[in-house]
C-alpha cells in the first residue's frame, strides 16, 4: 500500500462522489431555515480575504457558550457552506455554533491556515460569551488540535476552552510529505514538526479524539497516536467511515454531541 492510497478515503466509500452535493444541499436548506428564523448571522468577516469569514448559528435562547466547527478536505478543498447543518446538534442544545472558511493550499501553507483558524476562533469568541468547545474533521481535526496547543490562541480565549474534539484528525503531518498531495501542501520538515500535534506536549484542555471504526487504517492510526501522545479520551465509532463519522454533530441527542458538550 502506498501512502497516497493509505490517505485516500473516497475509493473505499460506497457512492463517495454523491456526498459533497448532498452535504451542500442539506447545508443550504439549513442555512435558509435558520436565516428565516433570525437564528443565523452569515458572512461575519474575521480577516480581509474573501474566505476569511464565518457563519454563526444561534440557539433560541441565550447561548450556553460557543462551539466552533472546522471543516476538512486536506486543507485543499471545501468551505463552510458544505457543513452548516452540522451546527444543529450543539445549537439545539443551547450553544451558538460558528463555522469558518479559510484559504486553501496551494495559495497558502498549512501554518497560514492555522493562523486563520485562530483568528476565526478569536472573532467568534468576541461575538459569544461563555465556554468554548471546538470540533473539527480530518484536516479540521488537525486545526482544532492546534488551537488547543499553548501559544496558538491568546490567553483570554484559550482560558475559555472547555473541550476540543478532533474527529478523524491528521495529527502527524510527516506521512503526507510522501504523498502526491504535497505538491500543493508543500509541507517541509520544519512545518511538519511545528504543525503536528502528536509531536508536542498535551494541552491542559480536555481532548476527545473521535474516529470512525470503518475508516482507513491510516486514520485509525492517526487518531490512536494523538490520543496516546496527549493522554486523551479516544472513541472509535463502530460502523462509521470518514464521510459519515461527522453525522452525529447534526443530532442533539447523539453520543458525539453529548461528549462534545459534556
Amino acid at each position: 500500500m502506498t501512502l497516497d492510497d493509505a490517505y485516500a478515503n473516497a475509493p473505499y466509500i460506497t457512492d463517495a462522489d454523491a456526498y459533497p452535493e448532498r452535504w451542500a444541499q442539506t447545508a443550504d436548506t439549513y442555512r435558509g431555515r435558520l436565516a428565516a428564523a433570525g437564528r443565523a448571522r452569515l458572512g461575519i468577516m474575521y480577516g480581509h480575504g474573501p474566505r476569511e469569514a464565518l457563519d454563526l448559528f444561534l440557539p433560541d435562547g441565550v447561548p450556553e457558550g460557543l462551539c466552533v466547527f472546522v471543516h476538512g478536505g486536506y486543507w485543499l478543498k471545501f468551505d463552510r457552506a458544505y457543513w452548516s447543518h452540522l451546527a444543529e446538534g450543539p445549537r439545539a442544545a443551547g450553544w451558538a455554533v460558528a463555522m469558518p472558511s479559510y484559504d486553501l493550499a496551494p495559495r497558502v501553507r498549512i501554518k497560514d491556515i492555522t493562523r486563520q483558524v485562530a483568528q476565526a476562533v478569536i472573532r467568534a469568541a468576541h461575538e459569544v460569551e461563555g465556554p468554548i468547545r471546538l470540533a473539527g474533521h480530518s484536516a479540521g481535526g488537525h486545526l482544532v488540535a492546534r488551537m488547543a496547543m499553548p501559544g496558538v490562541l491568546p490567553d483570554a480565549v484559550a482560558e475559555r476552552l472547555a473541550h476540543v474534539m478532533p474527529i478523524s484528525p491528521v495529527a502527524d503531518l510527516r506521512p503526507l510529505m510522501q504523498t502526491a498531495m504535497n505538491r500543493d501542501l508543500q509541507i517541509d520538515d520544519a512545518e511538519a514538526q511545528d504543525e503536528s500535534p502528536v509531536l508536542h506536549p498535551a494541552p491542559k484542555v480536555p481532548v476527545t479524539v473521535w474516529v470512525g471504526g470503518d475508516e482507513r487504517p491510516a486514520f485509525l492510526e492517526q487518531a490512536e497516536a494523538l490520543a496516546q501522545a496527549w493522554g486523551a479520551a479516544h472513541v472509535v465509532d463502530a460502523g462509521k467511515h470518514h464521510f459519515d463519522v461527522i453525522d452525529g454533530l447534526a443530532e442533539p441527542d447523539s453520543e458525539m454531541v453529548r461528549r462534545l458538550l459534556g
